[in-house]
């Protein structure tokens, strides 16, 4: 019901806005609104300046003598203005028969006629450059300063790829790239239905690596098919009598390295518990700000006792802009996401990614500053 709520709200308002654009231009070209109406169907309620407020419909033969009833009808998802000597979503074509008013749509020229229609599409690309305005300006842009890999599991598609922990990626076919966004953006939406190489960093020498597009798994349903280096396991609950108990590991614990081996995440912390079995491992602790060393013994079964998470401890911070810079950037970003659109659409049409994938999959991607998904270990 949430989503229904949300979508409702959503649409609501890009319609209230899209509407609206087409209600100014007429106005501002002095055509009559008789309705501008959020919704469609039955009317419940409006106000106009001949009869004031009222509930339910408007007797037939109503004439609003230019004055505009502002209504809310019964079906919330959509809307119209409904304006004279103009078809519309009503179909009424009386007015046909008549000669035309000064105050009619049909009297008007070329350009004014032109100006009505595309003002509701000229407003919703208004308020797609407020919004980008705003996020940048009250908000910013997350960004993850690290180019690094992290963990790479064994036999996972990133070691199968030919990845490795510590690997710095410097570019995406050819693009350069200075932080995991830029590294993100490339992989799963600049170049989606595409191959990749990937020109790393590695101890001093550079290496490309060739990816093809079927070897990238689904980042909605596998993840993604990298992680930047920063993320550490992070203990959200000790179980009682436990080996972790005993080690003296608390609740909101993050786990830095074991036997000195910086770890990344809690994928590698969980592959070197699950083959200590009863061998002591000794454990560096971040504790508010103090830090821990403890030594910990993996039972028989290869665990310790803890639901763990992962948390970013890398470095990130937001990108903030002025106010006039915020509208250059929100420009920036538009013209960006038309270009991406666009390009998406072509190769949807041309058959090199599933219409699901596309437009499912990139609007989808969310920045994780921390894994929602609780390990046991």
């Amino acid at each position: 019901m949430d989503y229904i709520i949300y979508f409702a709200i959503t649409i609501g308002i890009l319609v209230f806005i899209h509407e609206l654009g087409h209600f100014l231009a007429a106005k501002m070209t002095g055509m009559r609104a008789d309705v501008f109406a959020i919704g469609f169907g039955k009317r419940l309620f409006g106000y106009n300046k001949k009869s004031g407020f009222s509930f339910g419909n408007l007797p037939k033969d109503f004439d609003g003598e230019g004055n505009t009833d502002y209504r809310l009808s019964l079906l919330p998802l959509g809307g119209y203005v409904k304006i004279a000597g103009m078809v519309d979503e009503s179909f009424d074509t009386e007015f046909a028969n008549k000669e035309p008013q000064p105050y009619e749509f049909r009297s008007k020229n070329f350009w004014q006629k032109t100006f009505v229609i595309s003002a509701g599409v000229l407003m919703n690309l208004l308020l797609a450059i407020i919004i980008f305005w705003g996020a940048n300006f009250f908000k910013g842009k997350p960004v993850t300063l690290t180019t690094t890999v992290g963990y790479v599991k064994i036999d996972s598609p990133a070691d199968s790829i030919g990845f490795m922990k510590g690997d710095v990626i410097q570019s995406i076919n050819g693009v350069a790239v200075e932080s995991w966004d830029e590294i993100r953006n490339e992989i799963y939406i600049n170049t989606i239905g595409e191959d990749l190489n990937v020109k790393v960093l590695r101890s001093g020498a550079e290496v490309n690596i060739f990816v093809t597009r079927k070897m990238i798994p689904d980042i909605e349903k596998q993840g993604e098919l990298i992680t930047p280096d920063g993320f550490r396991p992070y203990v959200a609950e000790v179980m009682k009598d436990s080996p972790a108990e005993t080690a003296g590991l608390l609740s909101g614990d993050i786990i830095y390295s074991i036997n000195d081996k910086v770890l990344g995440g809690s994928s590698e912390f969980i592959e070197i518990v699950s083959q200590s079995a009863g061998v002591e491992l000794q454990a560096k602790v971040v504790r508010a700000s103090d830090t821990l060393n403890l030594a910990v013994i993996p039972g028989i079964d290869g665990k310790i006792g803890i639901a763990i998470n992962d948390i970013f401890e890398g470095k990130s911070e937001y990108k903030t802009f002025g106010f006039f810079e915020s509208f250059y950037v929100a420009g920036v970003d538009l013209v960006n996401l038309t270009k991406v659109t666009f390009s998406v659409a072509g190769k949807v049409i041309g058959g090199q990614v599933e219409f699901g994938k596309a437009f499912g999959g990139p609007v989808r991607i969310n920045y994780r500053n921390n894994c929602k998904k609780r390990n046991t270990c």
